[in-house]
């Protein structure tokens, strides 16, 4: 399941729709608004994306990450929009047998969407300036 939104992210909500009976291992992973970006004071964020594309990449994802581990569900969800320092503005959850796949393919899906999907955040400083980002980060800074 992939999905961008414009409304707040609902991490039990998003656990929910990835358990299964058939798996013993949940692990999710949540990215949110901090208030700081190296030195840079950020007071809130704003998220842009194409969603036909970005959703196709995401849908990508999903399907490499059951290529590569034994899962049982997969949920990528990203927030659009303005976010208020704290907010949840990505989350990954994966279900699998055993942990060590869960947390595979969670670590997988949230590094690769933060390398391959075309979503563009603003980081907005307090005196009104601002800064488009794509999200990919280097190797490392993950």
């Amino acid at each position: 399941m992939v999905r961008l939104t414009h409304d707040p992210i609902d991490p039990g909500a998003l656990l929910e729709t990835v358990r299964s009976p058939h798996c013993g291992a949940v692990a999710l992973f949540l990215g949110t608004v901090r208030d700081l970006t190296g030195e840079q004071v950020t007071v809130f964020l704003d998220y842009e994306a194409y969603p036909p594309m970005a959703e196709k990449k995401m849908a990508e994802i999903e399907v490499e990450a059951r290529r590569r581990w034994e899962v049982g569900e997969v949920g990528l969800v990203h927030r659009l929009g303005r976010l208020s320092v704290g907010e949840v503005s990505v989350a990954v959850a994966v279900s699998a047998p055993h942990r060590a796949a869960a947390f595979d393919a969670c670590r997988y899906a949230i590094d690769a969407l933060k390398e391959l999907v075309p979503i563009w955040k603003r980081e907005n400083a307090p005196d009104g300036s601002g800064t488009w980002v794509h999200q990919s980060a280097k190797p490392g800074d993950r």
